[in-house]
């Protein structure tokens, strides 16, 4: 379970590691992302060893990923399958900011179309100062840059080609909660 095996096929690194821990958490180990064993309390039931392989959902959760991440991506997280997860994430970003504004845009035309401009549709503050224009300007970026950088390449590139780690999933379903919660109290 050395990552550095799983160089040719990353995508199968994190499902195997947590099938493993699965069956580990009985004998009271586990092994983590460093392919490296440590202690954990042992498993008893089935149902605790599951629940214990569950890391990905268990860290989002630890983290309050916004409800409605993980409505849009439960199946792929449930199969522990960051790639979709994702793009299921960018593509709730959409969804949201389409059912706020009235747009049926997608990617950076709905970007643009809803929160830029001198009179966005959706706004995130009061827009009264430069600052408050600034920071208008830069979460309308940040969502386009969280497009082009997440939800395009998984549409477009093979899931083989483009690997996506457990702490990079994280991280972007991070950041796809901080944007469903700027725009679930946007105007």
């Amino acid at each position: 379970m050395k990552p550095e095996r799983y160089t040719k096929q990353p995508e199968r690194f994190e499902p195997m590691r947590a099938n493993l821990n699965q069956a580990l958490a009985f004998s009271g180990i586990a092994i983590d992302a460093k392919g490296e064993l440590s202690s954990v309390t042992r498993a008893e039931t089935l149902t605790e060893a599951a629940r214990r392989a569950d890391e990905l959902r268990a860290d989002l959760t630890r983290r309050g990923v916004h409800p409605d991440v993980l409505r849009f991506c439960r199946a792929e997280l449930v199969a522990d399958n960051y790639f979709h997860a994702v793009l299921e994430a960018a593509k709730s970003i959409a969804d949201k900011l389409r059912a706020k504004s009235g747009l049926i845009e997608d990617g950076a035309k709905l970007v643009d179309a809803a929160l830029c401009g001198s009179a966005p549709r959706v706004a995130i503050n009061d827009l009264i100062t430069e600052s408050q224009r600034s920071e208008q300007s830069g979460f309308a970026n940040l969502i386009k840059g969280t497009f082009g950088m997440f939800r395009n390449p998984t549409a477009h590139e093979a899931r083989v080609l483009w690997a996506m780690s457990k702490e990079d999933a994280e991280d972007l379903l991070s950041l796809a909660s901080l944007i469903h919660r700027r725009l679930d109290s946007a105007r």
